[in-house]
């Protein structure tokens, strides 16, 4: 009896995983090994070469770019390191007042869009910003944001809460004897940070250092925002695409190619180093916190929510600047509606797809989320292996080459789907897919499998067994999942940029053209309403999961 029931059962699951693969194959493996072949493609005579890459690593306008990726990635990163290593050190050893508030402040700092960060410190420091024009009214000339320098500080300011959360974690579960061990053989504080502390949560460290830096190469509004010049291979990639079109994007694939190897062997450098060592520490002992006083107090407090403080400043610039009273794309001084009356005028089609595309992607993630967790999680064969190496695959594909592989993979034939809705949907679903999945996976594992087996074993179909029982336990999961891959999904920007046409227009578009056209109103209305939607869904997340921080890293 029992043999007979746990046949069905190993049936669907085997169906279920095969339909996984093909799925992960047409929308996550075709279009990425279709750039990947482009870009060995002459564009002239379609024949195979290596003359592209030849090209990008010998023309000075490429290998300026190439250099100018890896220079704000890694300043990006050191930033986001430099602050977020301090707050999570101080948060995490010291009683700190509104630390709560902090860590709400630094995540949505996170899951707001880093291009609106960028606009906004376009109306604070840019060429006719409120604080280069105070400065320039009292005799004093500043430098304006745009450049290098301006680019770095939006990767620091944005991308920290990554070092800071993880690195914060980390810094609770190290046992104290450590540190007591070291105070008592002489070391100084900064000593038993740097040869005792800082190696122990290096692997949190390292962790978020590289999301800071896979996520600041691939970065295109930031860019193309404050640029002015200065290109990254994420913009001169997008260029070479708009470029090309009518014929084939070889040299946008071929330098997508290299900003996704940098990726992974980021990530493999990361993974070497982390080989080398043990960094294991039992959980006893934990750290206590201690109380500061005097001047000590003062300045880590000031530290630690002047950072978050100056890192929320241009989500309150953007909110302030929407209600100032405009006259076009002119501020006419005093405060009204207008820009909102004129996105319900001009942008209304943007709004609507936004939430039409995400909400679509999010109903595809959360159902796939379900099934793939269970593959993932109860599957002990290796195409569950493969299922779960290949969620880790869109975290290190910038949305500009995803987007070019997808309009190459699906453009002509039976499959056309070029300018259409359902092709942005795909790519949100597949882009976004492993935030549902990860969430879901963690609320699995937390289920034993003797509950859905003793419903199999009562004789409930495997689908009824995972409907009735797995399904409703691990509900928390699949929202706090559904809802992150929404923030992330209305946010999108890279991709939709290449994917979209007049009438799949999304916010994050229309917010990059109202930039570049200097309808700053128009923007920072548009801003609101999706740092809105941003704001509720992260309250949600914190309804419905255990760690905040977790579900956000």
């Amino acid at each position: 009896m029992i043999a007979r029931a746990l046949r069905p059962r190993f049936e669907f699951w085997t169906v279920v995983t095969v339909l996984i693969l093909v799925l992960l194959a047409v929308l996550l493996i075709l279009p990425i090994l279709r750039v990947l072949m482009l870009s060995f493609v002459d564009a002239k005579t379609g024949e195979f070469t290596l003359g592209n890459y030849v090209e990008a690593f010998t023309r000075n306008y490429y290998l300026k770019g190439f250099k100018n990726t890896l220079f704000v990635g890694l300043l990006g990163t050191l930033g986001a390191c430099l602050i977020g290593i301090p707050l999570a050190f101080f948060t995490a050893r010291f009683h700190i007042w509104g630390r709560a508030w902090i860590s709400t402040l630094a995540i949505l700092v996170l899951v707001a869009p880093p291009f609106i960060g960028a606009y906004a410190w376009i109306m604070m420091l840019g060429s006719n910003g409120f604080i280069t024009n105070f400065f320039e009214s009292i005799g004093i000339s500043t430098p304006t944001i745009y450049g290098a320098h301006g680019i770095i500080l939006v990767y620091t300011l944005k991308f920290f809460p990554f070092v800071f959360l993880m690195t914060q974690t980390a810094l609770n579960a190290v046992s104290k004897s450590f540190e007591d061990a070291a105070e008592n053989l002489g070391c100084t504080p900064w000593q038993r940070f740097v040869k005792i502390t800082l190696p122990l949560v290096f692997p949190a460290v390292s962790t978020g250092a590289i999301i800071c830096f896979v996520l600041s190469i691939a970065d295109f509004g930031t860019p193309a925002i404050l640029g002015r010049g200065f290109r990254t291979l994420s913009t001169i990639a997008f260029a070479a695409y708009r470029s090309e079109l009518g014929g084939l994007p070889t040299m946008a694939v071929t330098i997508s190619i290299v900003m996704m190897a940098i990726s992974m062997l980021a990530l493999l450098v990361q993974r070497f180093i982390l080989s080398k060592r043990r960094y294991a520490s039992s959980l006893t002992n934990l750290p206590v916190k201690v109380h500061l006083h005097g001047w000590r107090s003062m300045a880590v407090h000031g530290f630690c929510h002047g950072v978050v403080a100056l890192a929320m400043l241009p989500t309150a610039v953007v909110v302030y600047t929407s209600f100032l009273q405009t006259n076009g794309p002119v501020f006419t001084g005093g405060f009204g509606l207008e820009s909102y009356r004129r996105i319900l005028h001009d942008a209304p089609e943007a709004i609507g797809n936004s939430f039409l595309f995400s909400l679509c992607a999010v109903v595809l993630i959360t159902t796939f989320s379900a099934l793939i967790s269970y593959v993932i999680v109860r599957r002990d064969n290796v195409a569950a292996g493969a299922i779960d190496f290949l969620m880790m695959v869109p975290y290190l594909v910038p949305g500009v080459v995803m987007a070019i592989g997808f309009v190459t993979t699906f453009r002509g034939g039976v499959f056309d789907l070029a300018g259409t809705a359902g092709l942005l949907i795909l790519i949100y679903f597949i882009r976004r897919l492993p935030y549902g999945v990860r969430s879901t996976t963690s609320s699995l594992r937390q289920i034993k499998p003797s509950l859905e087996e003793a419903a199999v074993n009562l004789g409930a179909p495997p689908l009824k067994a995972f409907l009735s029982v797995t399904l409703p336990l691990i509900i928390p999961g699949l929202i706090v999942g559904s809802l992150m891959s929404f923030i992330t999904a209305i946010n999108e920007l890279s991709s939709t940029l290449i994917l979209y046409d007049s009438g799949t227009i999304t916010m994050p578009v229309k917010i990059y053209l109202a930039v570049l056209d200097g309808e700053f109103g128009l923007a920072a209305a548009l801003s609101t309403v999706l740092l809105l939607c941003t704001g509720i869904c992260v309250y949600a997340v914190f309804r419905f999961a255990d760690n905040r921080d977790s579900a956000f890293v």
